[in-house]
């Protein structure tokens, strides 16, 4: 019996345990020649009817629907953990085993130490709530609510799956309690909690009990929307199914106990009447319930019930065969008994089968029980294994049934996939390709979390005072990466690698180089170029008038001798153009300093020769004489001495390629490094002593005759070589990458342009502009006036 009555689909699990007894009874192969007998409590689904019938076992009431039975050896029931637990405390004392076979699945019933006579057909919920995560955590719903029975079955239920759900991610956002013998009150509150709620998904742990005081309180609220995720206890009770809770229940998802089809089970069913036990109580409430007539004539109302009715004409949970689920428990559950039974029969010394009276021979017989069901290994008709572990639990295997509709418009529990326990845990829980219906009858999944996904390239950050799963989205940082959904936290790159512009992967830093493809590139080639060009014109043109007085004046060698150099420090600069290599790197620097060197030491015996020629005091036909092989010396040295300096920095720490990541972390400046600083800098500190030993001799010579006053020029010439060359090192020193190549060859350029411009620009134009100019009266006439 129910709250409303008598329960149908409990009263068919007591005749399926008759169906199964009687099978038993008529086998040749199991319990030869011994019948198996029965008595039949009614619990009433709650603890204390419960409580009176196993203490009615126990003492032999005779208030029982009861066939062929002297004395209780095996208890199968009860219907809720609640109730089972309250019998074993008593019926444990004897030491007489019970199997439960439909709803007592608390997993507190497989301690061992408290319940050693107990077994179960049905799997613990330690199982189911461990599948009811991992089903929510498969779908992506991190944020569901909970509601259970306050009984042992919801409480300790949901206490696991609460545990489980942690461990997978999954937050709880309320948690409630509703039982069928409660106040209206708290299942009203309970129904406006989850409506409040932002959760869109409600994980279900109820008794059918309770299932329908909160399906009832719903309708009245009209709360509809919610995908339901159920328990086993509910997830396939057809009377749900009716239209009047389809439009709320379609499209739930849950665990069930897997389906199976007992032979000739419809058929015994069909045969139930009242005429077979006219003394039941039951079996007549049954036959009044089902036809909707009475036995007792003159109830208003009512028809009276004739007992010729037929069954086959109804239609209800009784005669329903189509999910036969906790009915193959209770199959079960009868059959592992008589095995037990079948274990003690074959205690003789033979071997044989003896006669009852072995089995009720003493009072340890209980225990034997209890100790060959622990043993009982056998396969049933439809090839279904039956054992039990050591806790006394079966192997815990579920189906996913999702609610559908079929054509014809009735709701269908199909399977969308199962659960099996004794598989890895990766391979535990698996979908089918069945298309699965969502609540509201929608083929698009429900979404259920707190916070929105945190797309790839953003990381979770937890919001202080709420759950984990609600959290803000992030982007990472600069070199850091987030390639999945909801990532806790972000990556770093390699050193070599970077974070594209979502974040969502790594890729090859940009190598950054001063390289001729780009503009900058480009003009500093062409003005390198365009210099060395103009230098060679500049040579052609000296070389063409190299017989003249001006040429003669100028120091024809000398001159050849720095046009030549200045073409070296127009192309030098070349080098430091172009993806830095091992050669290109020693070359720029040594082919710089060499370069320069000739230059200015070229500029220097200039300046010597002009300011001695006109500060000797021998007569001036005499002084050439000595002054050739002096200025090859003094350019050979000068020249010599630094090539010696570039020579001891090459061996010792010579420049190489280096991948520069400090400086910008987003890029890769590809780089000479100097290897020896010092040297660099020794290199540099040469070539500006030249500079400022010729700068200070053409100083001297400025106020000689202005037509032949080449130390003037020499003077502007180191002026702005030592502006150009004062101005690099700041500039130099705090450039960035490329742009401190750029500044190195500007530096070059410029001081080669203004050497070339300063020295010989205006000895061309007198050669090509004013010929006029280019004799020697001309070159002498000044001076010689001024000596008048």
């Amino acid at each position: 019996h129910g709250t409303w009555g008598i329960n149908l689909r409990e009263f068919r699990f007591v005749q399926t345990m008759i169906f199964a007894i009687e099978e038993i009874n008529n086998s040749s192969d199991l319990l030869p020649n011994v019948s198996v007998g029965y008595r039949i409590f009614d619990s009433c689904g709650s603890t204390l009817p419960s409580t009176r019938a196993v203490m009615g076992l126990m003492n032999g009431e005779e208030n029982s629907w009861r066939k062929n039975c002297s004395s209780v050896h095996a208890i199968i029931g009860a219907s809720e953990s609640s109730s089972t637990i309250a019998m074993q405390q008593i019926s444990g004392v004897f030491q007489t085993p019970m199997v439960s076979n439909h709803f007592a699945t608390c997993a507190c019933l497989s301690n061992r130490k408290e319940y050693p006579s107990f077994f179960r057909t049905i799997p613990s919920d330690y199982y189911q709530s461990r599948a009811l995560a991992k089903l929510v955590k498969h779908f992506g719903w991190t944020w569901v609510g909970a509601v259970r029975s306050d009984n042992d079955y919801g409480n300790n239920g949901m206490a696991t799956f609460i545990e489980a759900a942690s461990q997978e991610g999954i937050c709880v956002e309320y948690s409630e309690s509703i039982s069928r013998t409660g106040s209206r009150e708290n299942v009203e509150r309970v129904v406006r909690v989850i409506r409040r709620g932002t959760a869109g998904v409600l994980v279900a742990f109820l008794a059918q009990g309770e299932m329908d005081v909160l399906l009832e309180e719903v309708l009245t609220q009209n709360l509809t929307g919610l995908q339901w995720v159920g328990s086993e206890s509910w997830i396939t009770a057809n009377y749900l199914a009716e239209k009047r809770y389809a439009g709320i229940l379609t499209g739930s998802l849950g665990f069930a106990i897997r389906k199976a089809k007992i032979r000739g089970l419809r058929e015994f069913l069909l045969k139930v009447n009242p005429s077979q036990e006219p003394q039941s109580d039951l079996l007549r409430e049954f036959w009044e319930t089902t036809f909707g007539c009475s036995f007792r004539s003159g109830t208003p109302g009512t028809k009276l019930c004739s007992g010729f009715e037929r069954l086959q004409d109804a239609d209800n949970a009784f005669t329903d065969v189509s999910e036969l689920r906790i009915s193959n428990n209770v199959y079960k559950a009868v059959y592992a008994v008589a095995h037990a039974f079948h274990g003690l029969l074959k205690c003789g010394p033979s071997g044989d089968s003896v006669s009852h009276s072995c089995i009720l021979r003493d009072h340890s017989e209980h225990r034997q029980v209890a100790e060959q069901l622990q043993k009982v290994n056998f396969t049933l008709q439809s090839g279904e294994r039956v054992h039990f572990d050591e806790n006394g639990d079966p192997a815990a295997t579920y189906e996913l049934v999702n609610w559908q509709r079929n054509q014809a418009g009735d709701v269908v529990f199909t399977t969308v996939g199962k659960y099996d326990a004794s598989q890895p845990n990766w391979n535990q829980f698996t979908m089918s390709n069945v298309k699965i219906t969502w609540a509201a009858e929608s083929w698009e999944r429900p979404l259920s979390v707190c916070s929105e996904n945190c797309l790839p390239g953003f990381r979770q950050a937890i919001i202080k005072g709420k759950p984990i799963c609600c959290f803000s989205c992030v982007p990472c940082g600069g070199g850091e990466i987030s390639n999945t959904n909801n990532s806790a936290g972000c990556s770093q790159c390699p050193s070599e690698y970077w974070s594209n512009v979502d974040h969502s992967k790594c890729v090859p830093k940009v190598i950054e180089f001063l390289s001729y493809g780009e503009t900058m590139g480009a003009l500093l080639t062409a003005f390198s170029l365009c210099g060395a060009s103009l230098t060679l014109v500049v040579l052609c043109v000296f070389f063409r008038f190299r017989h003249t007085p001006l040429v003669k004046a100028s120091n024809s060698e000398l001159s050849f001798l720095l046009l030549f150099s200045l073409t070296l420090c127009f192309l030098c600069s070349l080098a430091f153009i172009g993806r830095p290599t091992e050669w290109s790197c020693m070359l720029r620097h040594t082919a710089f300093g060499v370069a320069f060197a000739l230059c200015i030491s070229c500029i220097l015996a200039k300046t010597i020769t002009v300011v001695m020629a006109f500060k000797a005091k021998r007569p001036a036909n005499t002084f050439p004489q000595c002054s050739a092989p002096l200025q090859r010396t003094s350019v050979i040295g000068c020249t010599l001495i630094q090539v010696f300096i570039c020579v001891v920095w090459l061996v010792f720490a010579p420049p190489f390629p280096h991948k520069n990541t400090v400086y910008a972390s987003e890029k890769i400046i590809l780089e000479c490094f100097l290897g020896s600083p010092v040297a660099f800098w020794v290199v540099m500190a040469y070539i500006g002593f030249l500079a400022l030993l010729c700068f200070i001799l053409a100083f001297l010579g400025r106020k000689l005759p202005d037509n032949f006053n080449e130390a003037k020029f020499i003077t502007f010439s180191m002026l702005i070589f030592s502006a150009v060359w004062l101005t690099f090192i700041p500039a130099y020193v705090s450039s960035p990458g490329k742009f401190t190549v750029a500044v190195e060859i500007f530096a070059i350029l410029a001081s080669s342009f203004g050497l070339l411009f300063c020295i010989f620009a205006p000895k061309c134009y007198i050669l090509l502009l004013k010929p006029e100019r280019n004799t020697k009266k001309h070159l002498m006439g000044r001076n010689q006036s001024k000596t008048q």
